[in-house]
C-alpha cells in the first residue's frame, strides 16, 4: 500500500518522489551550470508537487547526460558550485534530496558520484560507483564501499547505482549494513528494461528491504533513456511503476517500520538471515559457515572463473577507449568528506524554526 503515492502520510511512514528527468545533453561548463540550475528547479517542482514529501531522488547522468565526456571543464568537485547550489535548493525548499554527479579525481579517470543531501543542505551519504557499466563507461571503480545513512523520519538508506544493481552483492552489503531502503539511480536505456524490473524486485525480496529505482527520460538525439520509475516491497512485489513520460515524478509511501517487523519475525523467507543461519531446525544456530567458494577466492584473492580465459572484452577499447595501464589501488576515504560543513556557512538559518530543533535534538 502506497498511501495513494503519499499524499495519506502515516506517521511511520517515508515518502519518495522518483524524478524521471529529461535526458540532458552537456557539452560546456555553460551547459553544465544551466543543467543545475534545471535540477534545483525540479528540486523546488517536487516540493510544490507534494508536500508530504521527504526525500526527492534525480536519476544518475541528471547534470552530465550519457556523452561519457571525461573533460575536465564540466567536472564537479564537492566543495564547487555544482554541489552547492544542489545543497541550497535542499535548504530553500526543505526536502532531502539525491543527486548524481560526475567528480573529477586527480589521480586518474573521474568518479560516478551519488550524494544524498538532507533538508538542512548536509551531505548525508556520499558514495562512488562500485560497479562502472564496463565496457561502455569510463569511470573509476569506486573505493569507499557502499555506505549507510540516516534518513528521514527514522529510516536507513542506501545508494547504488545503475549497474551496481545487477550484482546481488550490492544490495546485500546495503542490506548488511542496515539499510531499509535502497535507491537505485540510473541512465538506462530500452533494452535493459527486462532487467531492470527484475533486478529492482529481487533485491527487494532478497534482502527484505524497499527499494526505490529510477532512470533518466526521454531522448538527447543519440540515447533513449526509459524512464521507469519504480518501487518495489520487501516481498518484491511492486508497489508503483512510472513509465516514460518525461519529468513525471512517481511518488510512494514506504514504511520502514515494517522493514523491521518483518526482519525480526519472519521466518519463511527471511533470507538476509538465514544466510549464516542455514538449517537451523536440524542444527543449533544453524551452520554459520561460508560455503560460497566464489566468496572464499574473493577474499584471498584468487577468484576466476572456469571461462575467464576465453573471455573477449577486459577493457574499453571496444568503446573507444584506450586499455589503462594503473593499477587499482583500493579503498580509501575521501578527503574532503570529514572536512564538509554540517550545512553551508552561507544558509541562513531559522532560530525559530520548530522543523530545524527538531532535527537538531
Amino acid at each position: 500500500m502506497s498511501g495513494f503515492g503519499g499524499l495519506n502520510k502515516s506517521a511511520n511512514g517515508v515518502v519518495i518522489g522518483l524524478v524521471q528527468l529529461q535526458l540532458p545533453v552537456v557539452k560546456t561548463k555553460a551547459d553544465l551550470t544551466a543543467q543545475t540550475q534545471r535540477v534545483c528547479d525540479m528540486v523546488g517542482k517536487a516540493r510544490r508537487n507534494q508536500g508530504t514529501m521527504d526525500l526527492v531522488v534525480f536519476p544518475e547522468y541528471s547534470l552530465h547526460g550519457l556523452s561519457m565526456d571525461t573533460s575536465p571543464e564540466i567536472m564537479c568537485e564537492l566543495d564547487g558550485p555544482e554541489v552547492k547550489a544542489l545543497r541550497q535548493a535542499c535548504v530553500d525548499n526543505t526536502i532531502w534530496a539525491c543527486f548524481s554527479i560526475m567528480e573529477a579525481n586527480p589521480g586518474g579517470n573521474p568518479y560516478n558520484t551519488g550524494l544524498i543531501v538532507d533538508d538542512m543542505g548536509a551531505i548525508r551519504l556520499y558514495y562512488r560507483k562500485l560497479h562502472p557499466w564496463v565496457p561502455v563507461e569510463p569511470w573509476e571503480p569506486g573505493n569507499v564501499g557502499v555506505p549507510v545513512c540516516d534518513g528521514p523520519n527514522g529510516s536507513k538508506l542506501a545508494l547504488i547505482i545503475c549497474h551496481d544493481g545487477m550484482f546481488p552483492e550490492m544490495a546485500r552489503e546495503a542490506t548488511y549494513k542496515g539499510a531499509e531502503i535502497i535507491l537505485r539511480t540510473a541512465g538506462y536505456t530500452a533494452p535493459i528494461r527486462h532487467a531492470w524490473k527484475i533486478t529492482n524486485q529481487a533485491n527487494a525480496f532478497c534482502n527484505l528491504a524497499y527499494t526505490a529505482s529510477v532512470c533518466l527520460c526521454g531522448s538527447d538525439g543519440s540515447f533513449d533513456s526509459m524512464g521507469e520509475g519504480m518501487f518495489c516491497s520487501f516481498d518484491g512485489t511492486v508497489m508503483v511503476e512510472g513509465g516514460s513520460r518525461v519529468d513525471e515524478i512517481i511518488t510512494c509511501e514506504l514504511r520502514p517500520d515494517l522493514v523491521r517487523e518483518a526482519r525480526t519475525g519472519w521466518g519463511v523467507e527471511n533470507n538476509i538471515y538465514q544466510l549464516y543461519h542455514r538449517g537451523y531446525v536440524a542444527v543449533k544456530g544453524g551452520a554459520q559457515d561460508c560455503p560460497y567458494t566464489y566468496m572464499q577466492d574473493m577474499a584471498a584473492g584468487s577468484y576466476k572463473l572456469p571461462w575467464s580465459d576465453q573471455v573477449q572484452v577486459v577493457d574499453g577499447t571496444s568503446c573507444g577507449f584506450a586499455a589503462p595501464l594503473r593499477a587499482y589501488k583500493g579503498h580509501e576515504t575521501h578527503p574532503l568528506v570529514p572536512q564538509l560543513p554540517a550545512s553551508l556557512p552561507d544558509i541562513p538559518q531559522d532560530p525559530d524554526s520548530a522543523h530545524r530543533r527538531a532535527l537538531d535534538s
